[in-house]
């Protein structure tokens, strides 16, 4: 029997062309949840103010064409935290976890951030603003272990503790504010500006998405913070799909008892997953808030943090995969920018809320969405057997055995 270099293994199963991949009929659930939820969109226009349907659906697509250059890197801007809050909700639960304490985490690395960048002037630049970011990820890593301690140890519903996190982290940041030394401005009822080393670098972005009127400048506030929420969403992507820690973590969330049995430490892998989820909600609110004198301000809170429940519907619009993520939150970024100019011809802006909820709505239905698009690009039809066919490779030994091998054995089979 031989065995040369000509010798080659076939595959247990036939290989999926692009349009029958999971990846493929994934996305374009999404898409169909989005065209079903601009549709219905479209239907609320035309009852509320239907003389104006149209030309504020029009507004709504435009999206951030409708500021020109600026408005581009405003979407930018305002992409980069719920990228960030929706990576970690996506997280989490592919690791089988519901961190709707995302919020909480959010505020808790805003405040560290801002209270290093406005008191750590001692670091040179740009370390600052580098410092700043990893400290308010430790912070926010810290504030979510919490809830992953009670869930590993003591089976407390993260959901629950979760909650009761969010608003110890608003009301502990409002109390550190208000009797901070230097680091609330009463007049405005705003944090302090932070140095100037702390504020992140634009990059010369602020060159290329603005307006110019004149002798006028109007840049936009988009800087490092973009790029740096899509490297986190390409690490975790690589860290859940490519080692064997995130295979770890993914089957602790599948089955922590089952996990327990094959050897994996389900305590650690349950802590360590809301550690790094409460780390990436921490980053968004530091690259928030890490801004100039004519930027972001953080204000006495009344109300959780929107950012961090906005991270729950992007993660699922995106199916909690990282790269879709990105663009699911780039996709709501754009869509509530041109709501803003719905204003201009009187319809309120809060219709954008309600065609992003029917949306999401929808997005609950991906099951539905992607076996129809499995069927629409054919990925849910079977080929017919040929005669000789068998059920099982296991049975003629082809696709297991080398050829040389297997013919005979199929022979044999028959």
């Amino acid at each position: 029997m031989k065995r040369g270099k000509d010798t080659k293994q076939l595959s247990l199963g036939e290989k999926k062309g692009f349009f029958q991949s999971d990846g493929f009929s994934n996305a374009m659930a999404s898409v169909l949840a989005i065209m079903v939820g601009l549709l219905f969109g479209l239907v609320a226009l035309f009852i509320i103010r239907p003389e104006r349907a149209l030309q504020g659906f029009g507004l709504i697509l435009s999206g951030s064409f409708n500021g020109g250059a600026k408005g581009i890197g405003e979407v930018l801007y305002f992409a980069t935290p719920i990228i960030l809050t929706g990576l970690s909700v996506g997280f989490a639960f592919k690791t089988g976890l519901f961190n709707i304490g995302a919020s909480g985490q959010y505020v808790v690395g805003a405040f560290t951030a801002i209270y290093i960048g406005i008191k750590w002037t001692w670091l040179p630049e740009p370390w600052h603003w580098i410092v700043a970011i990893l400290v308010a990820a430790i912070a926010g890593g810290v504030w979510a272990m919490v809830p992953g301690f009670f869930k590993a140890y003591l089976n407390v519903n993260e959901v629950i503790s979760c909650i009761m996190m969010n608003y110890i982290g608003m009301l502990s940041v409002n109390m550190l504010f208000e009797n901070g030394e230097g680091l609330y401005n009463t007049l405005k009822a705003q944090n302090m500006d932070v140095a100037s080393s702390a504020v992140l670098p634009k990059l010369g972005m602020d060159k290329i998405f603005m307006t110019q009127k004149g002798s006028y400048v109007d840049a936009s506030s988009v800087n490092i913070g973009i790029f740096i929420a899509i490297a986190i969403a390409i690490v975790i992507y690589m860290l859940l799909n490519k080692t064997t820690f995130g295979y770890e973590l993914k089957a602790c969330g599948h089955n922590r008892f089952a996990s327990r049995y094959a050897g994996i430490n389900e305590k650690r892998s349950i802590i360590l997953s809301m550690v790094i989820a409460g780390s990436m909600a921490a980053i968004a609110g530091a690259l928030m808030y890490l801004a100039p004198a004519e930027g972001r301000h953080l204000k006495p809170i009344e109300e959780l943090a929107s950012e961090g429940f906005n991270g729950i519907f992007i993660a699922l619009l995106g199916l909690s995969n990282p790269i879709g993520i990105v663009f699911s939150g780039l996709f709501v970024s754009y869509i509530q920018y041109g709501g803003e100019y719905l204003q201009t011809i009187k319809i309120a802006k809060e219709m954008i809320s309600i065609i992003i909820a029917i949306i999401i709505y929808f997005s609950a239905f991906s099951l539905v969405f992607r076996n129809f698009a499995k069927k629409l690009f054919g990925g849910g039809r079977k080929k017919p057997k040929k005669p000789g066919d068998v059920d099982h490779p296991g049975d003629s030994g082809k696709g297991i055995l080398p050829p040389d091998v297997a013919e005979p054995h199929a022979k044999e089979a028959k």
